[in-house]
């Protein structure tokens, strides 16, 4: 089987001995443009880690240096714990998948596979047997078993991604890469493909480091995701915690379910323009500049009552704010409804269908909008 031949750090007593990629301070810039800054991160045999990040943020950057495309300007890069200082691509044993797919158009689906067997300069495969059973596990693996002899142009954009994947896989690569897998198929397609990568992780048992400027892919395949910002590496969690307590405003902005307010801590309130709600425990002593993030999901929306000054409904530690209704965006299972507060800036609720269905909002019309303080995020300016 191919999952048996994967290269995989020892282990004593059940406990991996060393990572199976270790980035110490990593740092690569491009001209005055620093692309990574001092990046650390070590991931353990056998998981599945997501990046997620903007645009330049450094994804692809971080990707190309592990395989050896790049040379770092700063730190160094280990796999099962040997330096891979000085080592071209092809000596890493590290897989890459590319976002194109990169296949060789005039080949078959098999002698795409096959091509790295025969060619790599270590250890090449001569018998043709053993290129042809090792080609057959690949695509089992990825589900295209009986397709290797189909011309590339014969199959679709999902059956080209999985023979890249099976490209990668057939060469046992001790660490897989892939730079954004999922980005240039259709919604339908990246869902499967995704529930694919997840399934054959597992199977295999190997290393994955997997790339993505998509929040939801990011938080639905990653064992951990680690969040890069203007080359830095700002936290890496677990995907619910990193969702739920983001380490810094800007994370909370990457994960793109909050809605922003910023002004002035003073009293265990958030004071800005048309608003003055009540901060967090955590941050009710702070005075100066503040930066609090609301959930879309976390607030209730209720006819305004107008007069009271934005101070809430009697509950001290419930928050209110007004805005007015100017549209909603149907997503499928959810919804997206579209308010402008009094500031000018648009504050957004989400309804996820089926735990409630959003109220017939009348365009024009103040609402007053709500939630509990306990479920802010607050952050210093």
């Amino acid at each position: 089987m191919l999952g048996s031949t994967l290269v995989r750090a020892p282990v004593v007593e059940g406990r991996a001995v060393t990572a199976a990629l270790h980035l110490h301070a990593v740092g690569k810039s491009f001209g005055r443009v620093a692309a990574l800054r001092a990046v650390t991160l070590a991931v353990d045999p056998g998981e599945y880690i997501t990046i997620l990040g903007p645009s330049g943020s450094g994804k692809s950057t971080l990707l190309r240096l592990i395989a050896g495309f790049d040379r770092p300007d700063t730190g160094r890069v280990e796999v099962l714990g040997q330096d891979l200082a000085g080592r071209s691509a092809h000596e890493r044993g590290v897989g890459f998948v590319f976002q194109s797919f990169a296949l060789f158009p005039h080949l078959s689906v098999f002698e795409n596979l096959a091509f790295g067997l025969r060619y790599r300069r270590h250890a090449p495969v001569i018998d043709a047997a053993q290129v042809g059973r090792e080609v057959d596990a690949a695509l089992a693996l990825v589900g295209l078993s009986g397709l290797g002899a189909r011309s590339v142009a014969q199959i679709s954009g999902g059956q080209k991604q999985r023979v890249a994947l099976a490209r990668c896989l057939v060469g046992k690569p001790r660490v897989v890469l892939l730079d954004e897998p999922l980005g240039a198929l259709d919604a339908n397609l990246r869902d499967q493909m995704a529930l694919e990568l997840t399934r054959i992780q597992r199977q295999l048992g190997g290393t994955f480091l997997h790339v993505t400027g998509n929040e939801q892919e990011a938080l639905a395949l990653g064992s951990r995701v680690a969040v890069l910002d203007q080359g830095a590496l700002v936290q890496i969690d677990m995907p619910r915690r990193l969702f739920e307590r983001p380490a810094s405003s800007q994370v909370a902005r990457l994960l793109n379910c909050f809605n922003p307010l910023s002004g002035q801590a003073a009293g265990g309130r958030l004071a800005g323009p048309a608003f003055d709600v009540p901060l967090p425990d955590v941050a009710a002593q702070w005075h100066g500049a503040a930066l609090c993030m609301v959930r879309r999901d976390r607030v209730q929306v209720d006819a305004d009552q107008p007069g009271n000054g934005g101070r809430g409904d009697g509950d001290p530690r419930r928050a209110h704010i007004t805005g007015t209704y100017l549209a909603s965006e149907y997503a499928g299972s959810r919804v997206l409804a579209i308010f402008r507060t009094g500031a000018g800036a648009h504050f957004e609720v989400e309804y996820h269908l089926s735990h409630r269905r959003p109220p017939a909002f009348v365009a024009g019309r103040r609402y007053a909008l709500r939630w509990q303080a306990a479920e802010t995020l607050a952050y210093a300016a």
